[in-house]
């Protein structure tokens, strides 16, 4: 059983958009203290400026992972210079999921790596992603992959005077 992935289809990513939608909006809430509305409107805003047109957007590799014929997560990944940064060499993971039944089996790592043999092939020398501080597991997995923090961003909470 290897894992394969392959281009997502427009029916596939009209599936999981609204997940996707929420899913950001809630960690908006939870990790950058902004309220529900604000997060969902940042979040669907992102969404339609990273994939303007669905699954076909220009520099854009949205793959479908599977397993035979289960599948078991999505990938994201943006091409250098599809979001306007002029001389930018480096992709840049927008998103990757494994379905909840299907964690723990080393999917996610096959995944990156079957996206890096994408980018080396198309001459990217580079790849970044952000990830929320306290997801413990993916850090873990992404230092294992050989990614390195490149910046760093902190914040605190102030509370209003009582």
């Amino acid at each position: 059983m290897e894992l394969t992935v392959t281009p997502m289809t427009e029916q596939e990513l009209a599936r999981l958009w609204e997940p996707l939608e929420v899913g950001y909006a809630e960690d908006l809430v939870a990790h950058r203290g902004m309220t529900p509305e604000a997060a969902r409107e940042r979040s669907a805003q992102q969404l339609r400026e990273g994939l303007p047109a669905g699954a076909a957007s220009e520099g854009v590799l949205l793959r479908m992972a599977r397993v035979d014929d289960t599948e078991v997560g999505w990938i994201w990944v943006t091409l250098p210079g599809a979001t306007g940064v002029v001389g930018s060499t480096q992709a840049w993971i927008h998103n990757i999921e494994v379905d909840p039944a299907h964690r723990g089996r080393g999917y996610a790592r096959r995944m990156i790596q079957l996206i890096e043999a994408e980018l080396a092939n198309l001459g990217v020398p580079e790849l970044g992603l952000n990830v929320f501080g306290t997801n413990t597991v993916a850090i873990g997995l992404y230092r294992s992959l050989g990614f390195e923090v490149t910046s760093q961003q902190m914040a605190k909470r102030i509370d209003p005077p009582s």
